[in-house]
C-alpha cells in the first residue's frame, strides 16, 4: 500500500478507537448515575429534553453536593430527633393536620442539622437526590400533601400517608452515617421501594411498618 493509504487506515483506526472509548465511558457514567440516583435518574430524563442534558444535570448536582458540609448526626442528637418524631406521631391521633406540619418542619430541621441548605424546596430536592434518590419521591408526596393540609384540602387518609412518606426519609436521614461516597445501609426495605409507571413510589415494607405504627396510635386514641 502507498503511504497515503496507510495514513488513512491508521487515521480511521484511531477515530474508531476514540469513538469506542467515548461510548464505553458514556455507558459507565450512565450506569454509575443510575446506581447512585435510582428513580431520580429516570425522572431527570423525563423532565429534560435529552438523556445527555439529564446526565449533565445530575453531574452538576454531584458537584454541588461535594461542596456541601454534609455530616452525620451524633448519637445524642439522633436520639433526640427520634423522640421528637415519636411525639409528633402520637399527636397525629388528635390533630392530624398539625402533626403533618410538624413532621415537615422536623424533616427540614434534620436536614439543616446534617448540613443541607433548606431555604428553597426545589434545591432541597436536588441536594437530597445525590444520597437519597431512592426515597426522595416519598418526600415530594408528603410535602405536596402538607401544602394541601395547610389549606385544609387534605383528607385524614392523605394525612396518614404523608406521615408514612415523611418517616421514610426521616429515618434514612437519621441513619445515614457519612457524606459523599460513604453510604451506609438505609432503613430496612427502603432500598427496595418500587417506582410506579407514573413516577410515584409504591409502598414497601418500610411504609407498611410505619403505617402500622400510625394505625396503632389512632386505635389507642379512639
Amino acid at each position: 500500500m502507498s503511504t497515503v493509504i496507510w495514513v488513512v487506515v491508521i487515521a480511521v483506526a484511531v477515530v474508531a478507537i476514540i469513538a469506542v472509548g467515548y461510548f464505553m465511558t458514556g455507558q459507565q457514567r450512565r450506569r454509575r448515575l443510575r446506581d447512585r440516583f435510582g428513580p431520580e435518574y429516570d425522572r431527570a430524563v423525563r423532565e429534560r429534553e435529552s438523556r445527555q442534558e439529564a446526565e449533565q444535570e445530575l453531574l452538576a448536582r454531584e458537584q454541588r453536593f461535594s461542596s456541601l458540609d454534609i455530616r452525620p448526626l451524633d448519637p445524642g442528637t439522633r436520639d433526640a430527633y427520634a423522640r421528637k418524631w415519636t411525639e409528633v406521631q402520637e399527636r397525629f391521633v388528635d390533630a392530624p393536620g398539625f402533626a403533618v406540619t410538624e413532621a415537615d418542619h422536623l424533616v427540614t430541621s434534620v436536614m439543616a442539622e446534617r448540613g443541607y441548605p433548606t431555604d428553597d424546596f426545589q434545591q432541597r430536592l436536588s441536594d437530597l437526590s445525590v444520597e437519597h434518590g431512592r426515597t426522595l419521591d416519598h418526600y415530594r408526596q408528603a410535602h405536596e400533601i402538607s401544602n394541601r393540609a395547610a389549606r385544609t384540602e387534605a383528607s385524614t387518609e392523605e394525612l396518614r400517608q404523608a406521615m408514612v412518606h415523611y418517616r421514610v426519609l426521616f429515618e434514612e436521614l437519621l441513619s445515614t452515617g457519612g457524606p459523599d461516597g460513604d453510604r451506609p445501609a438505609p432503613h430496612a426495605g427502603t432500598d427496595r421501594a418500587e417506582t410506579a409507571h407514573d413516577g410515584h413510589s409504591r409502598p414497601d415494607r418500610a411504609d407498611a411498618a410505619a403505617e402500622d405504627r400510625i394505625d396503632r396510635h389512632e386505635t389507642r386514641g379512639r
